[in-house]
């Protein structure tokens, strides 16, 4: 029940106290609970960005609907996904899966063919909207390894893309923005939601089950 208490702590901050910085260990705790998130076919097409620099956070501000929690939180988490599946891209995947597994490359050929023959025959804007949907398990598992670590979040969707993009020139890596994480502690006395119940979807709502 430990995984259950964790998410009924957390809660989407809305004021992050400035002067509290989040360990690195814990950063990194972070990030690779996201790392190991399963993704289709195990691409796992897209990065996380971490920005501390409080320089590039105050660039970043310009395109937050919640400037004050990106200025005040003590890191961003950038989910970026892949422009777009490449023949490049899937086999750079498979090379690296066979080499640590000690296979010959190519053992997958098969199957990399299929990825290829659906993907590559689609327009970019439909690879990134899977690619994107993928993003989204990673930053589940991020948000409950912060909060099993005790330390603050908000996932966010509400932000100009093309500014972080931009700011970050993931352009030149071949990658765009899909959400946010904001990571730090909370300003207690400012955030006006956490003395708030916390309120969920009823249950007998939220299950559908057939028996």
């Amino acid at each position: 029940m430990a995984l259950i208490e964790d998410l009924n702590w957390r809660h989407a901050v809305k004021a992050y106290d400035a002067t509290k910085k989040v360990s690195k260990e814990n950063i990194d705790k972070i990030v690779e609970a996201a790392r190991l998130a399963p993704t289709s076919s195990g691409l796992h097409g897209f990065q996380v960005i971490v920005v501390e620099n409080q320089e590039l956070k105050e660039k970043l501000v310009k395109g937050a609907l919640n400037p004050e929690c990106m200025r005040d939180c003590s890191h961003v988490l950038i989910f970026a996904g892949w422009d777009r599946y490449t023949a490049e891209r899937i086999d750079k995947v498979f090379d690296y899966t066979t080499d640590e597994r000690g296979l010959e490359r190519g053992r997958f050929g098969s199957y990399t063919d299929m990825l290829k023959k659906i993907y590559l025959a689609q327009p970019a804007e439909e690879n990134f909207a899977h690619i994107a949907r993928q993003t989204y398990i990673a930053l589940g598992l991020a948000l409950a390894q912060a909060a099993e670590l005790r330390v603050d979040s908000t996932p966010v969707e509400g932000f100009d893309n093309s500014v972080v993009d931009e700011i970050l020139e993931l352009e030149k890596r071949g990658l765009k923005s899909v959400s946010l994480m904001y990571v730090g502690y909370a300003d207690t006395p400012n955030d006006w939601i956490a003395p708030m119940k916390k309120v969920r979807t009823p249950k007998d709502e939220f299950v559908i089950e057939f028996k």
